[in-house]
């Protein structure tokens, strides 16, 4: 019997999860709007609902234009499956939800996401869960961090906004340690420049609405089961491991096997908290992802040529791209990201917060906008807007004080982009 090939990235991105539709012979993927499902029989509806058969039920759980973003996101990254869904903010809180209960906490980076340290740190109170701050270089404190009510590690491959690049394997190690998951946001990143699965992650986030779709046109979200962490190796997984009363008493580890999590998801995860990824949304992202590879390759050089010029500029007191010899990240390129550092990072600009305000509101080609991994080069000034709800302890912590700006660089003529950003320095600076 012939061995089935393996094929490469490029290649991954444009086909994996799709087929022509049979109905049709339309070869890409079709946009299926529609609710609901028609069964063939009762037998068949019986069989869907009771987890005995994979199929169509309502498009809250199930769609095909999404099953196909699943499979592909899932393949790139070297999962056995994910579930997709309204924004990465819902991917986070899906990722979660399975593993947490009330009185539980998750032992998170400071290095994140202004967005994510406000929902780790205040909104999922409600829920009765919380979220222990820690500098992930600081290992000791990592470990010390963690304790019987720890049920996971989160973290961001390229961190937002400075760019910071976590030592995934080091952390994995921790947490494996301690017989809990790793939770890896990988937008920044996305899996052309880092796959966290071949680290240690045991699941992995992304926004899909920055580089995975790639043109700023819709929100999305998307989790990834690595299908290689034992939930039943302790009781700390009930969700997984014992039997769930929703459905006479199937436990999902037992079951499902490496699809446990995946299957959780969608099963329990949509079907109660309904963050289901539009079906539209699904269509823009699959064909943002058909040229992934080649807006991170053009996204890295840019990023790249712009970093070295800012550093060199006097107006500018220093610059986080880890892609430079001078940042402390620089080494964890080639092992961690080895075709690149991504293209967000920040700079401090001479003359803190005011001069910081006034270079954003000179820039021509840069859009002030709250997004990233746009194919428009894009600026944002985090400490009076994404990072806005913190205090300046937490800002410092994050890499967003008061005197940086946010560059997500896009694919346009790198010179372009230089020379908007030295006219803009100028009149900052004056």
């Amino acid at each position: 019997m012939s061995q089935a090939p393996t094929y490469g990235f490029d290649t991954l991105q444009v086909h994996a999860g799709a087929r022509p539709d049979p109905a049709t012979g339309a070869r890409q993927t079709p946009i299926y709007q529609t609710t609901a499902y028609v069964f063939r029989d009762a037998e068949h509806a019986a069989a869907l609902f009771n987890l005995q058969e994979v199929g169509y039920i309502y498009s809250r759980l199930t769609n095909p234009t999404n099953a196909v973003l699943q499979e592909r996101v899932a393949t790139l990254e070297g999962g056995v499956g994910a579930v997709a869904c309204s924004s990465g903010h819902a991917a986070q809180i899906m990722a979660l939800f399975p593993l947490m209960s009330p009185g539980k906490n998750v032992v998170v980076s400071t290095r994140l996401y202004g967005g994510t340290v406000t929902q780790f740190s205040q909104t999922i109170k409600r829920f009765g869960w919380s979220a222990r701050f820690v500098d992930f270089d600081d290992t000791d404190a990592v470990k010390a961090a963690i304790d019987d009510d720890t049920r996971a590690v989160f973290c961001e491959s390229i961190a937002n906004p400075g760019g910071y690049i976590t030592d995934l394997d080091v952390i994995s190690a921790i947490a494996d340690a301690a017989g809990i998951p790793l939770i890896v946001d990988n937008t920044s990143a996305t899996p052309y420049l880092c796959r966290p699965i071949e680290h240690g992650a045991t699941l992995v986030v992304h926004s899909t609405t920055k580089y995975m779709t790639g043109n700023g046109t819709v929100t999305g979200g998307v989790v990834v089961d690595s299908g290689k962490f034992d939930w039943s190796a302790s009781d700390k997984f009930p969700s997984l491991s014992a039997p769930e009363p929703a459905y006479h008493g199937l436990k999902f580890h037992e079951t499902f096997g490496p699809l446990a999590y995946t299957f959780h998801g969608i099963a329990i995860g949509l079907r109660d908290l309904g963050m289901t990824m539009n079906p539209q949304a699904a269509h823009y992202t699959l064909m943002g992802i058909e040229t992934l590879s080649l807006r991170m390759e053009r996204h890295v050089q840019n990023a790249e040529k712009i970093a070295k010029w800012l550093e060199a500029d006097e107006r500018v007191d220093f610059v986080t791209y880890a892609g430079l010899e001078s940042s402390p990240c620089f080494k964890r390129v080639k092992k961690i990201c080895p075709r690149g550092a991504g293209a967000l990072f920040t700079f401090a600009v001479r003359g803190g917060y005011d001069a910081c305000v006034k270079l954003v509101d000179s820039l021509e080609i840069f859009s002030h906008v709250a997004n990233l991994g746009d194919t428009r080069s894009l600026i944002i000034h985090p400490a009076s807007t994404t990072h806005r709800q913190l205090t300046a302890e937490q800002q410092e912590a994050a890499g967003a004080a008061p005197n940086t700006v946010r560059l997500s660089i896009g694919i346009e003529d790198a010179d372009d982009l230089i020379a908007d950003l030295d006219q803009a320095l100028s009149k900052a600076t004056s």
